[in-house]
């Protein structure tokens, strides 16, 4: 049975990018990189279009990728188009930029009733920027949808989606009456890299895009619940000192001695 899938996916920071090379802005309470260091679509979003990709290759149907945000970078953006997706939707608007995570969960939320009726929903088990995995049960609490996190494996036979789960001692294998939402970790496996045919294709498709009026949304519903105060760098401070002594045996006695001074022996 064919069955609509839709995936959500953040535009992210690179987290590859070297340290030295962020900056907080004090003024809007977010990292920033300078202009040469492109974002990225968050990888664990990228593990989700893989799984969406691999189901419809064995029961058919259609996957769309939904974002929001603001600022997005199209060629970042078009690669889960050239990776083999149908549709691609942008929630762009500059005060999506600042959303916490549960008004986050109302928007894409309102963008999904929006879109049409989707049998499940994937989406990355959580993003590589807060690493708060908060906005997917958000989605399922609000969309009256059953969640199931931490997939390394989903399959789809007719109504039921049967998800292998990770966990910290194994693994367990869990079903669930479609429609379903289910968050996916890296263990899906490696997403396909786009060949220059789904480049070609994903080149002359043009994304949906909408704002929040579009979804029927004003100040008053995306006032945020969550006030980030401060975001800083940490500072670290280590402190070397070097033993003395006229032999290796002397500099061992004087080291015990300093490590019972501390108290750690």
């Amino acid at each position: 049975m064919p069955i609509n899938i839709l995936v959500t996916v953040k535009q992210v920071l690179d987290p590859e990018a070297p340290s030295g090379a962020l900056k907080v802005n004090n003024d809007t309470k977010r990292m920033e990189a300078p202009s040469n260091v492109p974002p990225v679509i968050n990888g664990y979003d990228e593990n989700a279009v893989e799984a969406a990709l691999k189901i419809k290759e064995a029961v058919g149907g259609t996957v769309t990728v939904l974002s929001a945000g603001n600022g997005f970078v199209m060629d970042v953006m078009k690669k889960t188009l050239s990776m083999g997706s149908d549709e691609l939707i942008l929630v762009d608007d500059p005060s999506v930029s600042t959303l916490d995570a549960f008004v986050t969960a109302q928007v894409l939320s309102a963008a999904i009733k929006k879109a049409g009726n989707f049998d499940l929903i994937l989406c990355g088990r959580q993003a590589s920027d807060y690493d708060q995995a908060t906005v997917p049960l958000g989605i399922a609490e609000i969309l009256d949808l059953p969640p199931v996190t931490m997939a390394m494996r989903v399959t789809v036979n007719e109504s039921i989606v049967s998800v292998s789960r990770v966990l910290g001692d194994g693994n367990e294998t869990v079903e669930v009456s479609l429609p379903a939402l289910v968050t996916v970790s890296n263990e899906i496996g490696q997403p396909r890299y786009p060949n220059l045919r789904g480049i070609m294709a994903a080149s002359k498709k043009q994304p949906t895009v909408w704002n929040l009026s579009d979804l029927g949304l004003d100040d008053s519903a995306i006032s945020a619940k969550v006030e980030i105060k401060e975001i800083f760098v940490p500072v670290t401070e280590t402190e070397c000192e070097y033993i003395d002594g006229d032999d290796d045996e002397e500099k061992g006695r004087n080291l015990a001695l300093k490590l019972r001074e501390a108290k750690i022996i």
